[in-house]
């Protein structure tokens, strides 16, 4: 799974990197070093602003974490307490055709979310024999990665139809099985498009399911970098950091190659 990752590219940086007209929701977002989900991030979209205009590549400020277009707030009936967000910040590979939450975005809302690396944890114990989770940070030697992923619109029934934020875009990232070293990790992972399937992937024209599912499968990676960082990642909201120093190396042997072997 992908479940924290860094993202530091200016706005600016990622119009050029992947070709963007146009900013959509025209937002600036802080560089973090410690992205969680339901915080903002960046996402590229092709979209159309309006039926019949013509669709162009945006780079957009969208929520980590799906929000299905049919979900209703309200009260749940098991509970007796006013239902929470859905946080679906990844999406299974192998679901993407069929499950309720994906099919719709997965037919024409595919979207790249840009990383500068992620992170993944391994069971390990400190000296004191005590077990912990050792977070480690995975990333290219140089540029970025280009998560494949999905995205949704909500529209909020508590606001008027005119209203410019009744519609909430949000995205989760596409992983699918890891296998070798990273599977030791996690037994899921981001799925990362090399640059020559991307515009095929961002087009909402590319109706054939089967079509789409090709570009997410058979990927041939380069080696990625992986290095042990310090446990202060663990921690997010207040009180967490999200600077630089997170992915500093802890141990002297700082990166090790990693390959990624999807199934």
């Amino acid at each position: 799974m992908c479940g924290r990752y860094v993202s530091v590219a200016s706005l600016k940086k990622l119009q050029e990197h992947y070709d963007a007209a146009g900013v959509g929701l025209g937002m600036e977002l802080s560089p973090s070093y410690n992205v969680a989900p339901t915080s903002k991030i960046y996402a590229v979209v092709e979209h159309a602003e309006t039926d019949g205009a013509a669709v162009q590549r945006e780079v957009r400020a969208v929520r980590w974490g799906l929000v299905p277009a049919w979900w209703k707030p309200g009260i749940d009936p098991k509970t007796e307490k006013q239902k929470t967000m859905p946080t679906l910040h990844n999406a299974r590979a192998d679901k993407v055709r069929s499950a309720p939450s994906w099919r719709g975005p997965f037919a024409k809302r595919r979207a790249v979310i840009p990383a500068a690396g992620y992170y993944e944890w391994l069971a390990a114990k400190d000296e004191n024999g005590k077990p912990f989770k050792q977070p480690y940070y995975i990333h290219p030697a140089d540029g970025l990665l280009s998560f494949a992923g999905l995205y949704e619109l909500w529209a909020d029934p508590a606001k008027d139809e005119d209203d410019p934020d009744r519609w909430l875009w949000s995205a989760a990232i596409i992983t699918h099985h890891a296998t070798w070293l990273a599977g030791v990790m996690n037994d899921r992972t981001p799925v990362i498009l090399p640059a020559e399937r991307i515009g095929a992937w961002l087009d909402p024209e590319l109706a054939d399911k089967q079509a789409a599912l090709d570009l997410i499968t058979g990927i041939e990676y380069e080696p990625l970098q992986v290095r042990a960082v310090s446990t202060a990642v663990n921690k997010t909201g207040r009180g967490g950091s999200r600077g630089p120093e997170l992915i500093e190396p802890i141990d002297a042997r700082g990166d090790q190659p990693l390959q990624l072997t999807p199934a």
